[in-house]
């Protein structure tokens, strides 16, 4: 890759948020808004190999996604009433935005109105502010393209017709808007955590950097509410692993072949202060959601100075917490990684077969079985289900591992 072509990639990670935020706050137009930041991207892969990177390549992009806009806007039937309203809109300083003034966030907060279905909100916001490919999004759900694309037109186009505003919710509002943007901002950073993605890095640290900030920023706007305090602790908890978790030939290192000397102990510390804080909570009344639980058992993981001394009682008795708030398949899935761990690869074998219909197209599901046929010598079919989840797995770190994992074999 060039130096251009590294740039306009590392530009598109770090701006095509704050670029698509801005129109929308400009414009009041998602489909405008996301159409000039891509005509904008388009343009740099065009000019900049001839004229150079500019010094501020999110200036150059969000002048240049400006002016596409309103050239659309200038192009559209009603041109001049909508021209003025642009270019007012686009001269005037904006409005006051509320009470955190950040653009991205208050995105967020659009996609995630409460008059979108969940997976509508979803799919939009990790398509608009995570920047997120459709085909990407797709994977996230375990559906197909051509489906994440309708539903991801009809939230743009539902937004459009309620004239949805770009603002904060008032502080009244919050509390039944939030569950929809922690959901949206757990894939980002799931997103960044295992890329699944052929051409992207394996892992993306600008995805989980900014899902972790803009975490801490609700946070701030809800202090008091477990579940993202258990969010914020989930993510820091993971990104403390980041640097241990893919080797210098770009192999994903699954946990128990880590060095958790590289762990960053700064992000673990305040990772188990946020959860002894939730545990504070729950041993006073107050019931923990499925965030809080996955932040316990990721507290159990980076408690433990080997794989050998994880308590796995205590994971699977969480795992069983869990099941009861979110009995989805992937969380079985997990949930039996801790019981081959406890009772053996058989059970826990038994257990995610019955999970084969739901998780065909997985392939986490066809990995761990690859795995627990391994332990159970049973090489041929460990063989076939290592080979089904290098077939589906698009991280380029994991097909790695999953292709070493197979050519292991006897």
């Amino acid at each position: 890759m060039s130096d251009v072509e590294e740039a306009i990639t590392r530009a598109h990670h770090d701006e095509w948020a704050r670029v698509v935020a801005g129109l929308t706050r400009r414009f009041g137009d998602l489909d405008i808004a996301e159409e000039a930041a891509a005509e904008a991207f388009a343009t740099a892969v065009e000019r900049w190999p001839a004229d150079g990177v500019p010094p501020n390549p999110g200036a150059w992009l969000t002048t240049t996604a400006n002016r596409k806009a309103i050239d659309r806007i200038r192009r559209e039937n009603k041109r001049d009433d909508k021209h003025r309203e642009a270019q007012m809109t686009y001269d005037d300083p904006p409005e006051p935005v509320g009470v955190i003034d950040d653009d991205r966030l208050r995105l967020i907060f659009i996609c995630c109105h409460p008059a979108l279905a969940t997976e509508a909100r979803v799919a939009l916001t990790l398509r608009m502010v995570g920047g997120l490919t459709v085909p990407e999004i797709a994977r996230a759900f375990l559906v197909q393209g051509t489906t994440m694309e309708r539903r991801i037109t009809r939230a743009k186009a539902k937004i459009k017709a309620a004239r949805i505003p770009y603002r904060m919710p008032s502080a009244d509002d919050l509390p039944a808007r939030v569950s929809g943007v922690l959901a949206v901002l757990f894939l980002v950073f799931n997103e960044g955590y295992l890329a699944s993605g052929p051409d992207t890095d394996p892992v993306r640290h600008d995805l989980t950097t900014e899902a972790i900030r803009l975490t801490r920023l609700i946070r701030a706007l809800l202090p008091r509410d477990g579940e993202v305090a258990g969010l914020l602790a989930l993510m820091l908890l993971t990104e403390a692993r980041r640097t241990a978790r893919i080797s210098a030939n770009g192999e994903l290192v699954a946990l128990d072949e880590q060095d958790r000397g590289a762990w960053d102990a700064e992000l673990i510390a305040e990772g188990h202060r946020l959860v002894r804080e939730r545990l504070a909570a729950a041993a006073a009344g107050v019931a923990p959601g499925r965030y809080q639980i996955l932040a316990a058992i990721n507290a159990v993981h980076t408690s433990a100075r080997d794989i050998r001394d994880t308590d796995w009682s205590q994971v699977l008795a969480l795992y069983d917490q869990l099941v009861r708030l979110d009995p989805s398949p992937i969380i079985a899935l997990n949930r039996a990684i801790a019981v081959a761990e406890l009772d053996g690869p058989e059970v826990a074998l038994a257990i995610i077969d019955r999970l084969a219909e739901a998780l065909a197209g997985y392939h986490a599901y066809h990995a761990t079985r690859a795995d627990l046929l391994r332990r159970l010598g049973q090489s041929q079919q460990s063989r076939a289900a290592y080979e089904r989840a290098i077939e589906l797995a698009g991280n380029t770190g994991e097909t790695a591992y999953l292709t070493r994992r197979r050519d292991q074999l006897q």
